[in-house]
């Protein structure tokens, strides 16, 4: 049985694409209401841990994942409606992904998939995700202008605002900054400190300064295998176990 505080435990784990081995993970545990950041240079399986996590074997035929996820008490690999599953988990890719629709539209859409007719309870819904995305106030006059108008930063937090509208208890974000300038990137960073009082928050970046930032604790891949998990601040003490990871962390290579 699961410990109640784990959110995510991976066991045995191996992500492949074609026959290539992407990604080997033995054990990891991720709590319930952390930021769990996950550092390590291109290639080195961030983004395919992500993709286990979130089923996407299912939309990609050379991806093969082995071995066991379980999400909140369930067994991910032996979930059947992958739709029920995803709608747990929000997902913040590296650049805005903006739907060709209204402002409005972007953030009711999920809601309205999910049965909520009610235009009174739809515009609750847009007006809460999008200040929880700290767009609110710089949108609130023009909902119905289309998404893709906004600038860059904007369109990042609309894309959270709309990963926030399905109430996720799992949030995944796969270098969300990479395309946002710093002042937005600060902005962000405040508001998943607030989310994460009500859910997990997984945070891949290279930017080892923003794990520090936000996460409780760290992961280190490298070449396709976890190299190490502590505590983050121990990553900057030089308190690791591993050479490697002093070695990512003080800008040796990356």
């Amino acid at each position: 049985m699961v410990d109640p505080s784990i959110e995510i435990l991976v066991q045995d784990l191996t992500v492949r694409y074609d026959n290539d081995i992407a990604l080997r993970v033995d054990n990891l545990e991720i709590r319930k209401n952390e930021i769990f950041g996950i550092i390590g240079p291109a290639g080195s399986g961030k983004t395919s841990f992500l993709n286990a996590i979130n089923r996407m074997d299912e939309f990609n035929d050379s991806m093969n994942v082995q071995g066991s996820i379980n999400f909140g008490g369930l067994e991910v690999s032996r979930v059947k409606n992958v739709y029920a599953l995803r709608k747990k988990i929000g997902v913040v890719f590296p650049l805005p992904v903006g739907l060709p629709l209204s402002i409005y539209e972007n953030v009711a859409l999920s809601p309205r998939l999910s049965g909520i007719k009610d235009k009174i309870k739809l515009d609750e819904i847009v007006e809460r995700c999008l200040i929880r995305a700290a767009l609110w106030e710089e949108v609130k006059d023009r909902l119905q202008q289309l998404g893709s108008l906004l600038s860059g930063g904007q369109q990042q937090r609309l894309t959270i605002a709309r990963a926030l509208s399905q109430e996720p208890k799992l949030l995944l974000l796969d270098e969300f900054s990479i395309a946002v300038d710093p002042v937005t990137t600060m902005r962000i960073e405040d508001v998943l400190k607030e989310l994460k009082e009500e859910m997990t928050v997984v945070l891949v970046t290279n930017l080892v300064q923003q794990v520090r930032r936000l996460s409780e604790r760290t992961a280190f891949f490298l070449n396709g295998e976890l190299v190490e998990v502590g505590e983050t601040e121990d990553f900057f003490t030089g308190t690791v176990e591993d050479q490697r990871t002093r070695d990512y962390v003080e800008g040796h290579f990356g």
